[in-house]
């Protein structure tokens, strides 16, 4: 067996919770935080400096470094956990190759005048995969109207964003008031519209459902989703051209990601897309969905229901690695631009595989 590599920020989580040295410095760590190492199972492929901005702050440049440093010298911590041989998922999954190769990581790659002189509305703006879409299309030279709930979320995306054309506007996309502004905010001409706001139920199934929250998820999903599109069709039809991209979810294509009111949500979803892409696609509309699989975005989950967590838990077994919001940007800014061309009326699993299990 050949000597591992020295660890450094950019050797995989994985990689570093495997290693002889790494492994229980990082468990140490970890512990003293009253956490477990699964709490790093959804991102274990990524680079341990990536947890610098997943973190949002608790974990630091300067705490990698120290790890680092503590991994060559071989500082191991007394009595720290040691590192473990992959789970029986893992092995599984690493059966096939002869020997454990690191992917490569992806890398989000700019194309800077993709969306040049094109305004496009971004909802859930703040945060999540809602940011990473409005972080790309202002990159890629698009004025974006960045609407979320939160008027610090949207401070703090304007000031990562100085000198691109941005409006960003606090709004409730089930208020009608609201949907007016954010068509005026627009100033006369919306090329695109990501509508990508929305909220988890609680995983329960029907017989424990609640009319609160069944009201709450069909207002934000459905209604939101509905009111944009319906404010922004008038003037796409009116200069023959417009891009329309729902967030579906895994949950709009089976039975077992969620609770019933998300999932009834996200298939409503997937209904207004097509119907709209049929209605309109010979008029220069082309309306298409995204379902996302695991992301990592500030959506929680909870579980009201025993018997949801069991049968949603159950169901997750062939998760695949969740992905970060920008590889769902990726996808969503595809369908948005004009690379999506001739695509219209499809719901496009953006989800690792998971809907191919």
């Amino acid at each position: 067996m050949s000597p591992s590599k020295p660890l450094t920020g950019d050797s995989s989580i994985k990689t570093w919770l495997e290693d002889p040295v790494g492994g229980p410095i990082i468990r140490d760590l970890l512990s003293q935080a009253g956490q477990d190492p699964d709490v790093l199972r959804p991102v274990h492929r990524l680079a341990l400096k990536r947890l610098i901005k997943l973190s949002k702050g608790s974990f630091s440049q300067e705490m990698v470094d120290q790890l680092v440093a503590r991994a060559a010298a071989g500082d191991v911590p007394t009595g720290a956990p040691a590192a473990s041989a992959p789970d029986a998922a893992e092995a599984a999954e690493a059966a096939p190759e002869a020997e454990a190769v690191e992917r490569p990581e992806w890398v989000e790659r700019i194309d800077q005048g993709r969306f040049t002189g094109k305004t496009v509305i971004v909802t859930g703006a703040g945060s999540g995969i809602g940011r990473a879409t409005a972080s790309r299309i202002a990159r890629e030279g698009g004025k974006v109207v960045a609407v979320d709930v939160s008027q610090e979320r949207l401070d703090d995306f304007r000031a990562e964003h100085d000198g691109a054309e941005v409006v960003t506007l606090v709004a409730d996309i089930t208020d009608d008031a609201k949907i007016a502004e954010i068509i005026a905010a627009a100033g006369g001409r919306i090329d695109g519209l990501a509508n990508i706001a929305g909220i988890m139920d609680d995983m329960t199934p029907i017989g424990d459902l609640t009319d609160a929250v069944w009201e709450r998820v069909m207002r934000v999903n459905v209604d939101g989703t509905m009111k944009l599109m319906r404010a922004v069709v008038p003037g796409m039809l009116a200069q023959g051209y417009g891009s329309i991209v729902n967030t579906a979810s895994e949950a709009a294509l089976r039975g077992s990601a969620a609770g019933v009111a998300y999932t009834a949500s996200k298939h409503a979803v997937v209904g207004l897309t097509k119907s709209t892409a049929f209605m309109y696609g010979p008029s220069g509309l082309r309306v298409n969905a995204v379902a996302p699989g695991p992301t990592i975005t500030n959506i929680e989950a909870s579980f009201a229901s025993p018997l949801g967590a069991q049968r949603v838990r159950q169901a997750m077994a062939l998760l695949p690695d969740a992905a970060e919001a920008e590889a769902l940007a990726a996808s969503i800014t595809f369908l948005l631009s004009d690379d999506g061309v001739n695509i219209n009326g499809v719901v496009l699993a953006s989800d690792g595989g998971w809907s191919a299990a």
